[in-house]
């Protein structure tokens, strides 16, 4: 549980206060589930002693700042935070302590898929976004709920909320990637055993498409075939890469958009249930058709 106390002496780990960023954040978050129980004290600057068992982080210029020169930075050169230094010496004691196998390969897929990009737009390091929209990184998202200009939003009650979306977040980010490292095994041996071919078949939805992209072998598929929770069996196209999201190969564009008889008497195939508009997917009655469906858009 977290709580956020007035005074120093009450508590076993600090921060700063003001505005707050994803950084400290979840940091925050990281140290909760971590240690259960924490008392956090929100300071603007450390001149007081502080005893050596507290945790001072993003603020001191300690083991757990960043801001000091000589700060340490990754291999690839990102700038750690706080939030990845406290990973970095920390995150498999969290691991182990929540039963997490194969802990040394999920602690390396969650500080890629997460933590990294929190340390670079800490450091700023910010990403290249090229839209006709806004989009928002989850340090955009835990931005939003600092207190908004002419309301009485109380900045503690902020930062505690934040704190709860954060903890969510890096929660389903561990377990999410404890998914993606234990079906890479598997992925890889399927993608082994079709070197050449154009599609795979999996015999249950498993996180896939890290690891097909991320493997050599599997350039030339163009479509996964897997079971759809809603029924029958779904068919979704392969981005180019992972930075490439465009199709290897789509879906025609009369299908489109289309679904049951309509999209059978367009496609001149029975079975088919739906295809998406934007054309990488589309979803059969059976593993049969599936297949049967595949061979025929290769060969169009």
């Amino acid at each position: 549980m977290l709580k956020i106390v007035d005074n120093y002496s009450d508590a076993n780990c600090i921060t700063h206060s003001g505005s707050f960023h994803a950084d400290e954040v979840f940091a925050t978050a990281f140290l909760e589930l971590l240690k259960k129980d924490i008392k956090v004290f929100r300071t603007p600057k450390i001149d007081f002693i502080v005893n050596s068992d507290v945790i001072v982080y993003d603020i001191g210029r300690g083991e757990f700042d960043h801001h000091q020169i000589g700060a340490k930075v990754r291999e690839n050169n990102i700038p750690y935070s706080s939030f990845g230094l406290l990973w970095n010496k920390f995150g498999l004691d969290l691991l182990t302590s929540i039963g997490i196998d194969y802990k040394e390969e999920v602690f390396k897929v969650v500080d890629k898929d997460l933590i990294e990009q929190i340390d670079a737009i800490d450091n700023g390091v910010f990403p290249k976004i090229e839209a006709d929209y806004t989009v928002k990184t989850i340090s955009d998202v835990i931005k939003v709920f600092n207190p908004s200009f002419s309301t009485p939003q109380d900045e503690n009650t902020q930062f505690f909320r934040a704190c709860s979306v954060a903890k969510d977040v890096l929660t389903e980010v561990i377990f999410q990637s404890y998914g993606k490292v234990v079906a890479r095994e598997k992925i890889n041996n399927i993608i082994s055993n079709n070197i050449g071919e154009e599609y795979i078949v999996l015999d249950e939805f498993i996180p896939y498409e890290d690891t097909l992209l991320s493997n050599i072998d599997a350039k030339d598929i163009k479509f996964v075939i897997y079971p759809s929770n809603r029924g029958g069996y779904a068919v979704k196209t392969v981005p180019v890469s992972k930075d490439n999201r465009e199709d290897r190969l789509s879906f025609p564009v009369s299908w489109r958009g289309l679904e049951d008889k309509m999209l059978e008497k367009e496609a001149n195939i029975s079975g088919l249930l739906f295809c998406h508009k934007s054309g990488f997917l589309l979803t059969v009655e059976d593993l049969k058709k599936a297949e049967e469906v595949v061979h025929i858009v290769l060969n169009k």
